[in-house]
């Protein structure tokens, strides 16, 4: 048989699939087997993966798989049955978060979770008014697409939806600035008769370009919502279970409590498990009024995937390994601006990094045409990572949260090729 090549792929790709998928990379990667912190393509090569949060644990880990593989040979089904394993699973996620937040809901993804957050928000409220960043994304149901204006400028903004600057500056005033900025939607929101639901954020605001300090500085902009009679809606899909080092999940940084937490892809380390955990006053007005069914929300072999996921986590204690080869890592990139003018600020928390490429430091102009080139140039030297932020000259690192130093060296080393290759 003829060996299929890439241009064969794409050609089915685009043929089976149409026009809407995207793929990475100029050339695309074609992965056929993970391994921890590494992908390998056909031939056997590996690749630094410093860019899946889907998986926390790294690939294939070995108790997931079992956990999944036990389970399927046992029992599968859905929530109107009574089993153990969701309560059992519910007790633990409830107890890695405050109190207050009494009540797990759980569905397959995180687009599902805060579609699902907003309906809570809406029936608890009686408003529909939405506040996000600029850049925010949230998932794609029409719910929530219409709130997630990094998919794209073809997707309409939804006329509940009103958009904030992202919290900038990393400094004292960060959390004032940002609260303006939500009370002036506030302000809007009414004057056009629509009552605030909901303050809805990634708590690291990644597609906004990943901004995490100073902690604390979401403060301000809750209590503003709460003010207005609305709720705050904590999107942990990206930050959750351990990854900014500093806290389990990213609103702790913050010493806030949020009336809804929403999370998702690491949940499962890649089996499709998200879900939510609510205060309970907040659910009651929904709970009341709807009866909420997911086939696949909360089946027991999901549940088991998202047990063994938690118990990888604490077993390995993987939250400090995030907080100190975070640090590490943080520390050797912000380094290479002392040979390389295009690199910025190097900022994020734990396993969540955000490098800004810049064309100039003064004005942080943004070098997004550079950043591209530099994925690009990382992706041939088997080093995958992305970009992100509106101008796309955030390099977006956020490996699995097995990463080591080692991993971190080779990263720096690479990217030192690059720029130094690129940009002299």
């Amino acid at each position: 048989m003829p060996e299929t090549t890439t241009a064969d792929l794409l050609a089915r790709r685009a043929r089976l699939l149409g026009p809407a998928y995207r793929l990475f990379y100029e050339e695309p990667f074609h992965p056929v087997r993970g391994d921890g912190v590494w992908l390998f393509d056909a031939a056997g090569t590996p690749w630094l993966d410093a860019y899946n949060n889907v998986v926390p644990l790294g690939h294939a880990r070995p108790e997931v798989v079992e956990a999944i593989a036990r389970q399927a040979s046992v029992l599968n089904t859905h929530t109107r049955y009574l089993h153990e394993g969701i309560l059992d699973y519910a007790e633990r996620l409830l107890a890695t978060m405050p109190p207050e937040l009494g009540h797990a809901t759980f569905t397959c993804t995180g687009s599902e979770a805060n579609d699902l957050a907003m309906r809570i928000a809406t029936a608890h409220t009686g408003g529909t008014g939405l506040i996000v960043t600029r850049f925010a994304y949230h998932g794609v149901t029409a719910a929530i697409a219409c709130a997630s204006p990094s998919l794209g400028q073809y997707v309409r903004i939804g006329d509940h939806v009103r958009l904030v600057d992202a919290p900038t500056g990393g400094d004292a005033e960060t959390g004032k600035r940002f609260a303006d900025g939500v009370r002036a939607a506030i302000a809007d929101l009414q004057a056009h008769g629509l009552k605030p639901a909901a303050l809805l954020v990634d708590t690291v605001f990644s597609s906004d370009g990943v901004f995490t300090a100073p902690a604390g500085f979401l403060r301000e902009a809750v209590d503003a919502i709460h003010a207005a009679g609305g709720v705050f809606i904590a999107d942990e899909v990206q930050p959750g279970f351990g990854r900014t080092g500093e806290a389990f999940w990213g609103f702790m940084r913050h010493g806030v409590v949020p009336d809804i937490v929403t999370m998702g892809k690491p949940m499962g380390n890649g089996h499709p498990v998200a879900g939510l955990t609510v205060r309970p006053e907040v659910m009651k007005a929904f709970g009341q009024a709807s009866r909420y069914f997911n086939t696949f929300g909360g089946n027991p072999v999901s549940m088991a995937a998202a047990s063994a996921v938690l118990d990888v986590i604490e077993q390995n204690d993987l939250q400090r390994n995030a907080l100190n080869v975070g640090s590490y890592l943080r520390e050797k990139l912000a380094a290479l601006g002392q040979r390389h003018a295009i690199v910025g600020e190097a900022r994020g928390a734990g396993l969540f990094i955000g490098l800004e490429l810049v064309t100039d430091r003064a004005t942080r102009a943004p070098a997004t045409a550079q950043a591209a080139k530099v994925v690009n140039g990382l992706r041939q030297r088997q080093v995958l990572l992305s970009a992100t932020g509106p101008d796309a000259n955030v390099l977006k690192i956020r490996p699995p949260l097995v990463f080591q130093r080692e991993h971190a060296d080779l990263l720096v080393e690479r990217l030192d090729e690059v720029l130094g290759t690129l940009f002299g």
